[in-house]
């Protein structure tokens, strides 16, 4: 086969896909931008070119469903094609997180990312006092969302306005679930939390929260998304160098049944009158 017929069979392969798979987001770029490297890479292999600002008719269609913040890691679910349309489903599946929090100091951000904005004591808080709260915390219960984040005021996130220094009104408390919440290592000052949730949740506001209630101040030193629906990190997200058409193919297959079993998503106990649109511009 010629060069030329290779990379249109190439092209047409990779703009006839439509599914959702998942990719490991590494620390340090925001979700859009993991997107991004993603697409450009397909592309690239595709042999197609297309300019970033026509975006009234993508080459190629992509979506992720769930932001992680560019401090976090893990599993990121995406939308290629119609599977697009499917994302929104994924935003209501429970996720699972790893989180390392650290006490005594407190930041905007409520991550590592941010400045620290208060410090406190914690020789007072033993393994016992950690473990004894976290009942408070799960089930069915109510979270303010942190001021840095993917929700939006006036059309622009919350994160951009605090950022360009314009006044920001802190969202109010909203029902959010906790399927399961456990401390897997105490070794102040950091801690270590198992956490399974519903969509909407921010662990960065548990870990604060969580701080307070302990009589001193926290943070999240590091935070990894280990499942969303049924994609796993282990099992299903593809590593960077496995970003490629024929990979992504082989995923699309492998989790067409995953995504279409009734079983992939935890019923949430949520409010109904609850802003769709918080959830999907969730962590």
């Amino acid at each position: 086969m010629a060069a030329g017929s290779g990379s249109i069979a190439l092209a047409e392969k990779l703009q006839s896909l439509n599914g959702l798979f998942a990719i490991h987001k590494k620390k340090g770029p925001t979700s859009a931008d993991v997107l991004n490297i993603l697409k450009t890479k397909l592309l690239k292999e595709a042999g197609i070119k297309q300019h970033p600002k026509k975006r009234k008719r993508q080459a190629l269609k992509l979506g992720h469903g769930g932001t992680l913040d560019s401090a976090a890691s893990g599993v990121l679910v995406v939308g290629i094609g119609k599977g697009t349309k499917m994302l929104s489903g994924m935003l209501s599946c429970s996720k699972k997180y790893t989180t390392v929090g650290e006490l005594g100091k407190a930041t905007d951000t409520f991550d590592a990312l941010g400045m620290v904005t208060e410090e406190q004591s914690y020789d007072h808080i033993t393994k016992n006092d950690l473990d004894s709260i976290l009942k408070k915390f799960t089930g069915n219960v109510m979270q303010t969302p942190p001021l840095y984040s993917a929700l939006k005021q006036n059309g622009q996130r919350l994160s951009c306005l605090v950022k360009k220094g314009e006044a920001v009104e802190a969202k109010p408390a909203r029902p959010v679930v906790v399927f399961d919440l456990s401390l897997q290592d105490y070794n102040p000052p950091l801690f270590t939390l198992n956490v399974e949730c519903g969509g909407g949740f921010y662990v960065r506001s548990l870990v604060n929260d969580l701080g307070k209630e302990l009589s001193s101040c926290a943070h999240v030193k590091e935070l990894i998304r280990t499942k969303q629906g049924p994609f796993t990190l282990d099992e299903h997200a593809l590593q960077e160098e496995k970003w490629t058409i024929d990979e992504v193919v082989k995923a699309i297959e492998s989790c067409t049944e995953l995504v279409s079993s009734e079983a992939a998503c935890k019923q949430l106990k949520m409010n109904p009158q609850e802003n769709t649109e918080q959830v999907k511009e969730a962590d």
